[in-house]
């Protein structure tokens, strides 16, 4: 409707709201709005004929000078005019003099304000003012009316919506739980069986080097009293290189222990970060696991990372090692992705600048603080717990914007992360709801992330 009046008043129009399925993110442009605004001017006996014509119509927004004066329901009109002389006092009035003496407090809402935002406000008001129409604001100079039961059918609709998508979500994340828990057996049952036979190896190869040593050792002895061997010898050490093969032979032994060791390593990280956690948390070395970790990634750790080790004592921490190393595994992978991305495009930028501005005195590093503290009283920190352990990994990247940090530290609240499930706000859940201790995130464009993990000492 224009916002243009006539000497004859035109009424109210209702609009069809959205045709698109209400969602958690509808506002109330979706829902049917009365639009149905007069002059304060205009006669109340006017206003009563169009309620008349119109049943469904829940009230009249007042303007004055083409602003928002005010609203007047249909029940507040009705209660004036049935009271005794109401109809000679009120009905051939201007409708500002009845606002004068109806004035409630009024709900006005943005038309962008969400159905889910919208509906509890509503239902704060006092009791007398549960009925009353919301009035919703279009632009500066239009505004329609919101039935109020209208919003609640559409609130419950929309949490109706929200407890199914929740319901599939857990669903989809027990069988996803189940595929990593079996996921877990398989990868710890291969390197249950990889172990078997490198401990077989690294036993042996002890006596190898052993038996290598005397060998060669004998040889040499025959070397230095047999000064003139047979032809047939002579003939064999120039075809197998025998100067070589005596110097090469115990490096080659050296080389196959050093393999076996580190495949021997990889094995037992895979096992422990495959560790299927127990009912009850368990005393774990924290810098164990982290280790683990570091070798799982060392693929993707390139020359240019540097990780920095700064281990301070800790007990052993009571935890659920499993969940935890997947915390772990979360932050460095984003920390290494963080650096590669920042690596690869100043390389990209000095190619196309022709050498452009590099930081080249600036490693990436990825840096690991442990430690037991006692931290300062915050809202995050259970009271009990005076000893805590910190766990803080810190990265030289380029950092965060402010908006990318405040995306980060939403996500990590139920609604945003009933929504989407990211890598840090699964990681804050297992931090904070799993094991009571508190996770922090620090980030500064241009001067790197740290992430601080605080879990408590019993």
């Amino acid at each position: 409707m224009a916002n243009k009046f006539s000497s004859k008043l035109r009424g109210p129009s209702l609009s069809e709201g959205s045709h698109q399925d209400l969602s958690l993110e509808s506002t109330l442009w979706d829902l049917p709005l009365y639009d149905f605004q007069v002059k304060s001017s205009c006669l109340a006996v006017a206003v009563a004929e169009m309620f008349e014509q119109h049943p469904l119509v829940p009230g009249v927004v007042l303007l004055e000078a083409g602003e928002f004066a005010g609203m007047i329901s249909r029940r507040q009109l009705l209660e004036y005019l049935l009271k005794p002389q109401g109809p000679e006092l009120f009905l051939h009035l201007p409708l500002k003099v009845l606002y004068s003496y109806a004035r409630v407090e009024i709900l006005l809402l943005a038309e962008s304000t969400t159905i889910l935002t919208a509906a509890p406000q509503a239902l704060r008001r006092s009791p007398e003012l549960q009925s009353e129409p919301i009035v919703v604001q279009i632009d500066s100079q239009s505004y329609r009316l919101l039935d109020p039961n209208a919003l609640n059918i559409a609130y419950w609709q929309i949490r109706g919506i929200e407890t199914q998508v929740r319901y599939e979500r857990a669903q989809t994340q027990m069988i996803q739980s189940e595929k990593m828990a079996s996921l877990g057996r398989l990868v710890n049952g291969v390197a249950h069986e990889i172990l078997d036979p490198v401990g077989f190896i690294w036993g042996n190869l002890t006596y190898v080097s052993d038996y290598s040593k005397n060998l060669m050792e004998l040889l040499s002895i025959y070397d230095a009293y047999c000064t003139d061997p047979p032809p047939e010898i002579a003939r064999l050490k120039e075809e197998i290189d025998y100067d070589f093969l005596q110097n090469d032979f115990l490096r080659t032994v050296a080389s196959i222990k050093s393999g076996a060791e580190r495949l021997s390593k990889l094995a037992s990280s895979l096992q422990n970060f495959c560790h299927i956690d127990d009912i009850y948390p368990k005393p774990t070395d924290l810098h164990a696991n982290i280790d683990s970790i570091l070798l799982l990634l060392k693929s993707r750790l390139t020359r240019e990372i540097e990780v920095v080790k700064n281990y301070g004592y800790l007990p052993p921490v009571p935890c659920y090692a499993g969940q935890l190393n997947q915390v772990f595994m979360n932050i460095l992978t984003n920390a290494i992705h963080t650096l590669i991305n920042e690596a690869v495009g100043q390389e990209l930028a000095k190619e196309f600048k022709g050498g452009g501005l590099r930081d080249a005195d600036r490693q990436p590093q990825i840096e690991i603080t442990t430690q037991v503290c006692c931290p300062e009283p915050a809202p995050d920190l259970d009271k009990l717990h005076v000893r805590w352990v910190s766990i803080r990994i810190a990265d030289n990247g380029p950092g965060m914007s402010s908006t990318k940090y405040k995306k980060i530290i939403e996500s990590f609240s139920t609604e945003k992360r009933a929504l989407k499930e990211t890598s840090l706000a699964v990681s804050y859940q297992i931090v904070t709801g799993k094991h009571g201790g508190a996770f922090r995130m620090r980030s500064e464009l241009g001067s790197g992330t740290e992430f601080e993990i605080l879990l408590p000492l019993a």
